[in-house]
Formats: structure tokens, sequence, C-alpha cells
């Protein structure tokens, strides 16, 4: 069956004595302000960038390398981590409701549920069952 996925968000994974000073420089970088989550004081969003490519911010544990990761978001996370294994990623570790994996390099990534509502429905690309030709969904002019 059919699904879609897109890269939807880059993230800047850093750990507490470096948080402050990263999300404050990429912040200040790319002009674009920090907007806290008021929920969890780990998060926060630099916001969106070109089709609705958002750019955020974690903190991470002690001792984890300051680092770049980007999230794959998808309607059928099963599905899209079967096709990026079959590109060449790795599972790296089921995190109950997402998918931590490595690319052929090493670099770590995520497989994530749909997250950016109205951008994933814009930007997302179809995949056909496997072995089928990929399709983009691209938006009516004046909707």
């Amino acid at each position: 069956m059919p699904h879609r996925s897109r890269l939807a968000i880059l993230l800047l994974d850093l750990p507490p004595e470096h948080h402050a000073a990263g999300r404050d420089f990429w912040s200040a970088a790319t002009g674009l302000p920090v907007q806290p989550d008021d929920t969890d004081q780990n998060w926060s969003s630099l916001g969106s960038l070109a089709d609705g490519f958002h750019l955020e911010v974690q903190r991470t544990g002690p001792g984890t390398p300051p680092r770049w990761h980007v999230d794959v978001e998808t309607d059928d996370i099963p599905a899209e981590v079967a096709r990026l294994e079959a590109l060449g990623a790795r599972r790296l570790a089921d995190m109950g409701r997402f998918w931590q994996m490595t690319d052929p390099a090493g670099l770590v990534f995520c497989v994530v549920g749909v997250q950016t509502g109205d951008d994933f429905e814009r930007h997302a690309t179809t995949w056909p069952d496997p072995g089928g030709v990929p399709s983009r969904r691209w938006p009516v002019l004046g909707s």
C-alpha cells in the first residue's frame, strides 16, 4: 500500500553545557526567534523554513556530542523504515513511537509520525508499493 513521507525537521542536539549558547547562536545566525516549548524545557523551535522545513533545538543528555539530525515524517512508520532500510539505512533503536536509524555513513536520523500537519500534506512524497515510482502531491493553485 502506498505511503507518504518527507524530510521535515532539522534538529540541533545539544548537551546541557552547550544548549543555551548553541540555541542562541543559531537563532541569531538565522534571524529566527527562539520559541520555547512551554511543556518541555528541553525543546525549543526556531520556526519554519522553506517548504515548511522546521528547525528545532533539543537538549540531550550529558556526554552526548553536539550534532545535527533530521526527522523523516511519515503517515506509515513501518513502511517508511522498511523503504529506508532497502536503501541502506539501519535500525538503531525503537523509541516506542518512532525509530532512531542511521544512514549508510552512520549519521543518525529518526522516522517519526506526521508532526507538521498542513506542511506534510503540501510537501510529502507518495511512495508506491515497493518497486514503484514515487509521485509528489502538488497543491492546487488558488487553494
